[in-house]
């Protein structure tokens, strides 16, 4: 009896080992990004982590982008832009450090610019559900690290985007503000996936914010664009659709109304734009382009990035070239 217990905790123990190993190494669980909670900005990624999930790597920096650890200041001889967005910008767990936006507009716009700078950087300050709201906090708070252009890329849900909170943080499970404790991965996917999600009531006065929420969101942008200006920095705005806007029937009526505003606003603060509806609309089978109904997968990616590099090059040409060194 003792014989077969002993056997049956061995056997346990080492099931125990091997679901807890695979978790770790096969998904990443147990070691989940975790974020902060910010007066202004609502929340953001904590700085200074790596971590992987279904095996791909992200790691944050100390300014809590999703970009690799960088020098503040700019040398003279370099290039750096500064990506804003939310979580299309960043990527989320289902892509890798190598296929996000920023990564693909740094390599490719490396080798396009012909050796002209000594150093490209596309700097990515994204997280998920961000609007225009905490993308102009973002900037007001750390500024836009001298970059000689700013990108801001929105889907068309950020024209309804409500004001920054930190409420999610530590309360919704998506944004868990510490590790799981004990840390282990069986005890993340416990609390993750299990474990029922405990509604935040305070949510609600946020989600039913009163106003013209689409005419707060586009004096945002045209905050983001005036920052910019006052350090000579070029600015660019861009929005992805939605999936089910793509083809017929195309966007909502009140989608339509909001594009339309977005159309006049852009025109009348000249802020260089480009609309990804009409350009996935051109595509065959622009479905290939998405993770999901909203957030692209890495082909989706390479065809915004190298959309938005071809803009950005034009812009360039405004921005004298760098001494040679």
């Amino acid at each position: 009896m003792k014989v077969a217990l002993i056997v049956f905790l061995v056997v346990v123990v080492g099931l125990f080992v091997v679901v807890e190993i695979g978790l770790r190494s096969l998904f990443g669980f147990g070691n989940p990004l975790i974020y902060i909670g910010d007066e202004q900005i609502g929340y953001l990624l904590a700085p200074n982590q790596r971590t992987h999930r279904f095996g791909n790597r992200i790691e944050i920096n100390e300014y809590s982008m999703r970009s690799n650890p960088f020098n503040k200041t700019l040398t003279p001889s370099g290039l750096r832009i500064l990506l804003l967005g939310d979580s299309i910008a960043n990527g989320g767990w289902w892509t890798d450090q190598t296929n996000t936006i920023s990564t693909m507009m740094m390599c490719s716009l490396a080798s396009s610019t012909n050796n002209s700078y000594q150093e490209v950087e596309v700097l990515n300050a994204s997280a998920n559900s961000w609007g225009p709201r905490n993308e102009l906090a973002y900037l007001q708070k750390f500024s836009n690290f001298n970059a000689q252009a700013v990108l801001l890329l929105i889907n068309t849900d950020d024209l309804f985007a409500t004001a920054p909170t930190s409420l999610p943080v530590g309360r919704d499970r998506n944004y868990p503000n510490s590790k799981p404790k004990p840390p282990l991965a069986l005890v993340e996917v416990w609390q993750r996936y299990i474990v029922k999600q405990q509604p935040i009531p305070e949510m609600e006065a946020v989600q039913n914010e009163a106003g013209d929420r689409v005419g707060i969101n586009l004096e945002a942008i045209g905050k983001i664009q005036a920052l910019n200006r006052q350090t000579n920095s070029q600015f660019l705005l861009a929005m992805t659709p939605l999936l089910r806007e793509i083809g017929e029937p195309g966007p909502r009526d009140y989608e339509i109304i909001a594009r339309q505003r977005l159309n006049d606003y852009i025109k009348a603060q000249q802020i260089n734009y480009i609309d990804f509806l009409p350009i996935f609309n051109s595509i065959t089978n622009p479905q290939a382009l998405y993770h999901d109904h909203i957030h692209l997968n890495s082909q989706g990616n390479k065809v915004v990035s190298e959309v938005m590099e071809r803009s950005l090059l034009e812009i360039l040409r405004e921005i004298p070239l760098p001494q040679s060194y």
